[in-house]
């Protein structure tokens, strides 16, 4: 073997040898756990944009406009036409009423949760629906006189969301009739002269 081709196998093998060890760190680089990757298909769908996270202002509008409970509503003005009635002069036995009527002059809803009167004889009537701002409501008094005589005062008292919480309607009367009680008087029983014209002795 001449020198010529001596020199061409080692190159040759130098050659092969460092293809071989070039191949075996790029091997080496490889992630094991790393998941091959199909290629993608021309038929293949174009990848959906998720729906961003809404801010913090955005959430707590959502919040307070649908979680809000009706307990915390905010509070609003309502204003009667008058907030105390005389019935004057009735009968015993008379059932008599009158109608309130209110306006909301507030900006929020007027919700009346509730209205009772002071006793059974005097019973309200109440719308149970929101008031919106600007509108106006009624509310019907009844008053049944059986069984009472003279000067009678009643209260209604309402709570809704107003400043205060509670609203006092009052209704008054003046009872005629009746069953009378009539008390016994002293009697001075006087003496009848005798026959003899003498008088009696005791």
């Amino acid at each position: 073997m001449n020198k010529t081709n001596f020199y061409f196998l080692m190159l040759t093998g130098l050659v092969l040898f460092s293809g071989c060890k070039n191949t075996d760190d790029a091997s080496s680089k490889i992630d094991a756990n790393a998941q091959e990757i199909a290629p993608a298909s021309p038929d293949a769908a174009a990848p959906v944009a998720q729906p961003t996270t809404p801010t913090n202002s955005q959430e707590t509008t959502a919040s307070t406009t649908t979680n809000m409970p009706v307990s915390n509503a905010k509070t609003t003005e309502m204003v009667f036409n008058k907030k105390e009635h005389d019935f004057g002069t009735i009968t015993q036995g008379d059932k008599v009423n009158y109608t309130y009527t209110f306006k909301n002059t507030g900006t929020n809803d007027l919700i009346i949760s509730s209205a009772t009167g002071s006793c059974g004889c005097t019973v309200p009537e109440y719308p149970k629906e929101p008031i919106k701002p600007g509108k106006s409501g009624k509310m019907k008094v009844s008053f049944d006189s059986t069984g009472k005589t003279g000067q009678q005062s009643k209260t209604v008292t309402v709570r809704a969301n107003t400043p205060t919480g509670v609203e006092t309607l009052t209704v008054k009367a003046n009872i005629k009739g009746g069953d009378v009680t009539i008390l016994p008087t002293a009697t001075t029983v006087t003496p009848m002269p005798s026959s003899t014209g003498e008088a009696p002795k005791n």
